[in-house]
């Protein structure tokens, strides 16, 4: 294989969105990427000098419709859990979109040097069970109304399906995408469990493992959020009824992902934390 086609071959598993000229009378072109992630502190700039990198060794990442990302404003982009690892890729995903990710993380994950530099970029620890649990809830939704994009896995921690389809949610995801304006993104993944296999506890070091991700059309609540905001309570059915409607919605992403059916059900989530519970939804969970 020559150097020219396997320069091809990266640029189709890693595609860019490219700014343009609009066409007269189309859409206006879309801001570059430079532009749309806003000024960069330090502190995220070492992140993306460390993640990025091992993003790139550890994955071959593939997008569809990664276009479907709004350059700017709010975005509340809710994704399933199949590996630890999943933050990595899908922190590449959103940078590659041309946006800075602001990841809910369990807040064990911010402790010393560490959890300062987190801190400074923007990512929001999540103290389950605490007096201090509903902190997280504040600053999730300030950043969304500040016009971040903001990264939820509903299910709290990976999944404990054996087949990997995404389990029930927690009612979290939905008290967010009803308090805000904030675009709600449904993101399918596959691919990081076959380096870190949760399920098994076992590492599967590799370089350039296949990993896919699906940007679905945004969900509209506009009807949910005007009752909302002309006072009708966030009932638990309430949230349980948003979070299933967003858990359906990358459930079916994922099925056509992988070309394969889905089951109809949800797979328990864990009662307990468990060990290896990373990145996790919001508190205040209604069942």
């Amino acid at each position: 294989m020559n150097r020219t086609t396997r320069r091809d071959r990266k640029r189709c598993q890693v595609p860019h969105e490219q700014a343009g000229t609009a066409a007269p009378g189309g859409p206006a072109p879309r801001p570059t990427r430079r532009q749309t992630r806003r000024p960069v502190p330090w502190a995220l700039r070492l992140c993306v000098l460390v993640v990025y990198p091992v993003a790139s060794l550890l994955f071959a990442l593939r997008y569809r419709y990664l276009s479907r990302i709004p350059p700017t404003g709010g975005v509340l982009l809710v994704a399933n859990h199949v590996s630890v690892l999943d933050p990595l890729a899908c922190a590449r995903l959103v940078w590659d979109a041309g946006r800075v990710p602001h990841f809910l993380a369990k807040d064990s994950v911010f402790v010393g040097l560490a959890g300062t530099i987190l801190r400074a970029a923007g990512q929001i620890p999540v103290s389950r069970g605490s007096s201090a649990a509903s902190s997280s809830v504040h600053t999730a939704k300030a950043a969304l109304d500040a016009g971040d994009l903001v990264v939820i896995y509903p299910e709290g921690s990976v999944t404990r399906d054996p087949d990997w389809w995404p389990m029930e949610g927690r009612t979290g995801v939905a008290r967010l995408a009803l308090t805000t304006e904030a675009v709600v993104l449904p993101v399918a993944q596959w691919g990081p469990q076959r380096v870190h296999d949760y399920h098994s506890g076992k590492l599967h070091p590799r370089l350039r493992a296949p990993a896919d991700y699906l940007v679905g059309e945004p969900v509209d609540l506009s009807d949910l959020r005007a009752r909302v905001r002309a006072g009708q309570p966030l009932s638990g059915q309430l949230l349980h009824e948003v979070t299933e409607r967003l858990m359906v919605g990358v459930r079916d992403q994922l099925a056509e992902l992988r070309g394969e059916q889905p089951p109809r059900a949800f797979h328990p989530r864990p009662r307990r934390t468990l060990p290896g519970d990373v990145p996790g939804d919001v508190p205040g969970d209604a069942g």
